[in-house]
């Protein structure tokens, strides 16, 4: 047994850049378990300056400065976010309240619906069976309500904490894109010297990150305002919240797409039930969750899409159990990252050691 992990170890960490490699993954993946919470901030403003540093690039380009493009799109991306959520808000916090309202409305009749069922089809379905579920979800809701209000209360203590980061996140980003060569430089001295393993895998993510966030952003604009328009021309109720609901269940690639589903047909079969429009509106949902994983996803994430659906959902939930949001936001990353230090990784008949 000690033979083999020796041989297994002299195979894969013979190479000084593999063990650099090694141990700044060890070291990174460990700073971000322990101090995610506090890390937050960090975080979003990462993944906002990446974003950002496609057009402040152009401007560069155009003539303007680092200084004076970063202060131009920073302002201009401030004024289109509060412009955004301004209109937005207002219209969601009105329909999330009123559905709210209709919720216990919507369970009776699911209820009464599902009750029918063993009289329907008493060789299939069993009565108990039926109570069962039905409590089931009774004590879900209940207990999702109940984290609702624990969660909103706690949100009002956390209004200082949340006024403190809007102030410090677009300070971060400013800093990190006007001195964006200033900082990369200042993190190499305290890496090894023997880091062109490292390197080659930096170079690679880094491109992958900055296509990923570019990409989810567009992913998500796409999708909320093609799933808003029929849903608004329908006269589907709650239009605006559920294509917002449908536009950031992207961010969870295959499971956020079918748990969206269960709101959409809930509220559109309260609204109509078992009619030709529940079911042009089903079918008009279906065809935009078709084009989005058949045709813009691939557009939008074609490095991504080399990724098995089995790796990629593998990796949402490890990465999102380890790391929650952010976890499941940059489990495509991370997947990449994972499979391109597989790639990276020097092989026995590539080492040093092995040519001798």
């Amino acid at each position: 047994m000690l033979e083999v992990l020796k041989r297994w170890y002299q195979t894969r960490f013979s190479d000084p850049d593999a063990v650099t490699l090694f141990l700044l993954l060890v070291f990174c993946f460990t700073i971000i378990w322990l101090f995610g919470d506090l890390l937050a901030p960090l975080l979003v403003a990462l993944v906002m300056a990446y974003l950002l540093e496609w057009p402040v690039a152009r401007l560069q380009k155009a003539g303007l400065s680092r200084t004076l493009a970063t202060s131009v799109i920073l302002i201009l991306f401030i004024a289109v976010a509060v412009a955004s959520l301004l209109g937005l808000i207002p219209t969601l916090v009105s329909q999330g309240i009123n559905l709210a309202k209709e919720a216990p409305a919507m369970l009776t009749h699911a209820q009464d619906y599902v009750r029918t069922l063993p009289d329907k089809y008493p060789e299939l379905i069993d009565v108990s069976l039926v109570e069962t579920v039905i409590d089931n979800i009774r004590q879900r809701i209940l207990s999702g309500g109940e984290h609702l209000v624990s969660a909103s209360l706690s949100s009002l203590v956390n209004v200082v904490a949340i006024m403190i980061y809007l102030i410090l996140v677009p300070l971060m980003v400013f800093f990190m894109l006007k001195d964006k060569r200033v900082l990369m430089g200042s993190l190499r001295r305290f890496l090894p010297r023997n880091r062109t393993l490292v390197n080659r895998v930096w170079v690679e993510m880094n491109n992958q990150i900055i296509n990923y966030i570019r990409g989810k952003v567009i992913e998500i604009l796409i999708v909320g305002i093609a799933t808003y328009v029929p849903f608004a021309l329908m006269g589907l109720r709650y239009s605006v919240l559920l294509a917002v609901a449908v536009g950031f269940s992207v961010l969870i690639p295959y499971i956020g797409a079918a748990v969206v589903t269960v709101p959409v047909a809930m509220v559109a079969l309260f609204q109509w039930g078992l009619t030709p429009e529940f079911a042009w509106l089903m079918v008009a949902y279906l065809v935009i969750q078709a084009l989005d994983g058949n045709l813009l996803v691939p557009v939008l994430f074609s490095e991504a899409v080399n990724l098995h659906p089995v790796a990629i959902i593998i990796a949402v939930l490890v990465f999102g159990g380890l790391w929650g949001f952010w976890g499941v936001f940059f489990a495509i990353p991370l997947a990449t990252l994972v499979k391109a230090v597989i790639n990276a990784w020097p092989k026995r008949e590539e080492m040093p050691s092995a040519a001798k």
